[in-house]
């Protein structure tokens, strides 16, 4: 596992954005929306819509992710 961000390109509300998260995130990514049965664009849509305009999605996909594995 690399500790190199890894870009990919998400959808959110029909428009296209490249995120570049570790892959240590995006397979807990992968797997908190797998969990709750949703697409990575429906979970991603979720978190951009809840998260300050002064926090790139990036940040705030890590910290969502941090915060499910603290439970």
């Amino acid at each position: 596992m690399t500790a190199r961000p890894v870009k990919h390109s998400l959808t959110l509300r029909g428009h296209r954005t490249s995120v570049s998260l570790e892959e240590a995130f995006w397979q807990a990514f992968r797997e908190i929306a797998a969990k709750r049965g949703v697409t990575l664009n429906q979970l991603a849509v979720e978190i951009d819509e809840g998260r300050e305009t002064d926090i790139g999605l990036a940040s705030a996909i890590r910290v969502f992710v941090l915060g499910e594995l603290r439970g």
